[in-house]
C-alpha cells in the first residue's frame, strides 16, 4: 500500500521517516519530496508498505502525532 504523510517537519530525513513506519511492518521504498531549487523538503513524503493490514495499523497510530513539534498526517495516496 502506498501512503503519503504531509506536514512533515522541513528537518526530518527519510531514515526517520521510514524508522516510523518500519515499527509497524516491513517498508519496501520511503522518500521525502524535495524541491528542486532549493534542495529541501517540501514538507511531505511517501512510504510504500507491502503488507496492507501493516499499513493501515502505521496509518491509525501516526495519524495526528507530533513529529518534532509538527502534527503530522498520516493517509492512503491516491492511485
Amino acid at each position: 500500500m502506498k501512503i503519503i504523510a504531509l506536514n512533515l517537519p522541513r528537518d526530518l530525513i527519510e531514515n526517520d521517516l521510514k524508522d516510523m513506519f518500519y515499527a509497524f511492518g516491513n517498508v519496501s521504498n520511503c522518500s521525502i519530496v524535495m524541491d528542486d531549487k532549493t534542495g529541501k523538503s517540501k514538507g511531505f513524503g511517501f512510504i510504500e508498505m507491502p503488507v496492507e493490514r501493516e499499513a493501515e495499523k502505521a496509518i491509525e497510530k501516526l495519524h495526528g502525532i507530533k513529529v518534532l513539534k509538527e502534527k503530522i498526517r498520516v493517509k492512503r495516496a491516491n492511485k
